[in-house]
């Protein structure tokens, strides 16, 4: 690993620890510290939402004309400024504002981080990169989330202004460490220019969406966030409270065994999946998430004890954790792979755009679950079974290469070919 590298992830890190002394909180912050009560709470998550989904459409374009690192840089600025200000805060436009500036911050991040990475790896070393990107992520949410428990008085504002701080720090030390980073290349406009006639004329979304196996890669992304992501503290948590008799505290624990799987089986999953076919990784990942929901079905019916339920809740969450470690080496590397040269940023930001519109519409499953739980349960069981379809039939469209990287190595004659094509698919599909 280069130093980029190295400075690239350890920002990363340092960014996430921070996040994670806020997120589980914000909620009670809102609600119960500032007294603005649940519907103010529950806009401020919107507020968030909403500032992604504004500012992503225009981030990818700004990335491959400008570079990673300044939108980076900017990016970690208005995060830092929502961060601080959120936790100044008393009333609900000021707050709803600063959640705003902190949900755009924050979105734009990924996918200029991820084409920093892009940048400074090859497609061999690129799943290892997004494997440990993910590990740190976690990690860093984990430490963050645990100390910043300990900190938390909710008859202490102060203990939230704090947290908030500590937040708007840690962005404002990932622009520091992104300033340092010496890219393979300098950034500029003309690496926006295409290099390759497939991609001349027609704007980057047109483009894109005229890339069939881009678009099969945000559809089946789009299920993914929706069935996993969107459901973890939302529908998924209330189906446990409301079917399955699962304690708050039950719940924290899921979460925790989530993130716990993920930290431990990250390295071990990368081995077993970096030499595979992309498309039947994730297929798999499908697989483990049907037995997944249907283990969380099991914990509803109320035919074991207490205990029973509970340990079949936080499995769930468990396997939930150990599908994620296997997309997090196979997911964003292939969106780098799919995208044509000068539209990595565009591609990037595409995904990340997919995944918040997934989030945002994750609790419409809170109803059905907490209402009409099995058929909840049953709705998800073939949402991931569709996940694994979608997948299949996403591997026939990759070329050998995008769907197996592994195969660059002891092979470099053999690809050529194959990345030219993949090149020139978005125009001809």
């Amino acid at each position: 690993m280069g130093a980029a590298m190295r400075r690239i992830q350890a920002g990363n890190a340092l960014t996430a620890f921070g996040i994670g002394f806020t997120v589980p909180f914000l909620y009670i912050y809102v609600a119960q510290v500032r007294d603005l009560g649940a519907a103010t709470a529950t806009c401020a998550f919107v507020a968030f939402a909403l500032g992604a989904l504004l500012a992503l459409p225009l981030t990818g374009r700004i990335i491959d004309r400008r570079g990673p690192v300044p939108v980076v840089m900017g990016a970690a600025v208005a995060a830092s400024v929502g961060a601080i200000s959120l936790g100044l805060s008393t009333g609900v436009v000021p707050i709803l504002l600063s959640a705003l500036a902190l949900g755009a911050g924050q979105a734009v991040m990924q996918p200029a981080l991820a084409t920093m990475i892009v940048w400074c790896s090859t497609p061999s070393t690129r799943t290892r990169a997004f494997a440990l990107q993910f590990f740190m992520q976690n990690l860093g949410l984990g430490i963050g989330g645990l100390i910043g428990g300990q900190i938390v008085d909710v008859t202490r504002p102060g203990s939230f202004t704090l947290l908030f701080s500590i937040e708007a720090v840690m962005f404002l030390v990932l622009a520091g460490v992104i300033a340092t980073v010496r890219m393979p290349h300098a950034p500029s406009i003309k690496d926006a220019v295409p290099k390759d006639p497939a991609q001349a004329g027609g704007s980057g979304w047109k483009r894109l969406l005229e890339h069939k196996a881009m678009v099969q890669l945000c559809v089946l992304g789009f299920v993914i966030f929706f069935a996993c992501y969107g459901q973890f503290e939302s529908g998924l948590a209330a189906f446990g409270t409301e079917a399955a008799g699962i304690s708050p505290s039950t719940l924290g624990f899921a979460l925790a065994a989530n993130t716990g799987a993920i930290v431990v089986a990250q390295f071990v999953v990368l081995r077993l999946v970096e030499k595979r076919r992309r498309s039947r990784v994730i297929a798999l990942v499908g697989v483990i998430w049907t037995g997944a929901w249907l283990i969380a079905g099991f914990s509803g019916l109320g035919h074991g004890s207490a205990m029973m339920a509970a340990a079949a809740f936080i499995t769930t969450y468990a396997l939930f954790g150990i599908g994620e470690a296997m997309l997090s080496p196979t997911l964003a590397p292939l969106v780098a792979d799919l995208a044509p040269e000068g539209s990595v940023g565009q591609y990037n930001s595409a995904f990340a755009l997919v995944k918040q519109m997934a989030l945002a519409l994750g609790p419409l499953g809170v109803p059905v679950g907490a209402g009409v739980p099995m058929l909840y349960i049953g709705i998800f069981v073939v949402v991931s079974l569709g996940i694994a379809w979608l997948a299949l039939r996403l591997g026939k469209r990759l070329t050998p290469v995008q769907d197996n990287p592994s195969l660059l190595k002891g092979a470099p004659a053999a690809v050529a070919a194959p990345r030219a094509a993949a090149v020139a698919e978005p125009v001809s599909a």
